[in-house]
């Protein structure tokens, strides 16, 4: 092989490898910091906020989320009719500061009249209180819900 053939073979390869180095990086930022999101400000094209939905009162369905276990333990929120996202990123309903957690772990959403929990395809998975979740389920109240080292339950 000539000289030239050879240094571009060198060239090739540490482009590949530089390209896997900030990739892998930028993975890694991904995970711990979320991914960016544009600010919404009162700026060109922003819709002003809407006040939050006020919750439901029907009997039988649950009214709050709380964190029985955790960090956040006695943290509280009010189920409306809106989704709640729960892991390590800026911009979920409930943030928790877990390694055992991913970014956007686990989301919660009304349907029917009943809560679903779904596992976003988290690295730990989303445990139903010992049964992994795989699919959409349905949360029966009280029942714990483990993200990581944290545990909530729905509740009246």
């Amino acid at each position: 092989m000539s000289e030239l053939t050879l240094l571009l073979i060198r060239l090739a390869f540490l482009a590949v490898l530089w390209f896997f180095v900030i990739a892998a990086v930028g993975v890694i930022r991904t995970d711990l910091f979320g991914s960016r999101t544009a600010p919404a400000g009162p700026g060109k094209g922003a819709k002003p906020a809407k006040p939050a939905p006020k919750p439901k009162s029907r009997k039988g369905e649950p009214r709050q989320l709380i964190v029985t276990g955790g960090p956040l333990q006695g943290t509280t929120i009010n189920l409306t009719e809106t989704p709640i996202t729960i892991g390590r990123a800026n911009d979920a309903t409930l943030v928790v500061s877990d390694d055992y957690a991913s970014s956007r772990h686990a989301r919660l959403f009304p349907q029917d009249g009943q809560w679903i929990v779904e596992d976003l395809g988290s690295t730990n998975g989303t445990y139903l209180d010992r049964s992994k979740v795989t699919r959409p389920t349905p949360v029966p109240l009280g029942v714990p819900i483990r993200v990581g080292k944290t545990v909530i339950e729905l509740r009246k």
